[in-house]
């Protein structure tokens, strides 16, 4: 039975395009999450990955894909919860999912019980996987791979509906990843006060929550008309992974 849940789950979501923002939108989320930060928590974060940055490590868990030593780790940037359902309800992942991970990470660092190196690289996971719950496709509904299968043209190019969430429509800005994080602004500190309690099923379920927008494609003919409908729920995502990111490390280390 297990197996039968994996498989299905499987076949509803991994690809090969399956990374939660490309470049420049994980990047961002770090960049954000570094401003936000109090003093110690910078301080510390910085020691454990040994002074690199959250916007450079925030995109480890994708290069780590080719190294087969962490082929375990392949299914926790993703869940797949059905509409109309709840988490609670949707089959699990005996592999882990993005959720449980999450979870699961951030308990770690708070106990402060792990050693140096499985603390840096669940602090790497972390700075990744709270980038990835928030991309809407990654939390996925179908049997199309998270949008890997529903194929769309892209500025006539061949492309999917993952690629375009995940860094088409951010790349074509033609911004790096920190003039991309300073074009999203500042949300004041009563917003960014109530987007740090959300919980991390709150993230998906917001996530569940652009589905509509995010399968709007009429044709899959998507060009400027798409990217100015929806470019701004991207960005949105974005802002809120790294505010909320740079909570939970205030809540671990500050």
């Amino acid at each position: 039975m297990k197996k039968s849940i994996a498989l299905l789950l499987l076949v509803c979501f991994i690809g090969t395009s399956s990374h939660g923002w490309g470049v420049t939108g994980h990047r961002a989320s770090g960049w954000i999450a570094e401003q936000y930060l109090s003093g110690k928590a910078k301080k510390k974060v910085r020691a454990v990955l040994h002074q690199q940055s959250l916007a450079i490590v925030s995109t480890w868990m994708d290069e780590i894909r080719s190294d087969s030593t962490y082929n375990y780790t392949a299914d926790w940037h993703w869940v797949t919860v059905e509409t109309g359902k709840t988490y609670a309800e949707s089959p699990k992942n005996p592999n882990g999912d993005v959720i449980m991970t999450l979870q699961r990470v951030i308990a770690e660092l708070k106990s402060h019980k792990l050693d140096e190196k499985k603390e840096e690289e669940a602090l790497k996971m972390l700075v990744h996987l709270v980038g990835d719950i928030h991309q809407p496709l990654h939390v996925g509904c179908c049997d199309d791979q998270g949008g890997n299968k529903v194929k769309v043209k892209w500025f006539r190019n061949d492309s999917n509906l993952h690629r375009v969430w995940d860094s088409e429509m951010i790349d074509d800005t033609r911004l790096s990843y920190t003039e991309f994080a300073q074009a999203l602004g500042q949300p004041d500190k009563a917003t960014v006060a109530q987007w740090q309690k959300a919980s991390v099923l709150d993230w998906a379920n917001e996530s569940m929550t652009y589905r509509k927008e995010v399968y709007d494609i009429k044709d899959g003919n998507l060009s400027y008309r798409y990217s100015y409908l929806h470019l701004q729920s991207a960005k949105d995502r974005v802002l809120k992974a790294g505010i909320r990111l740079a909570g939970i490390l205030n809540e671990i280390y500050g």
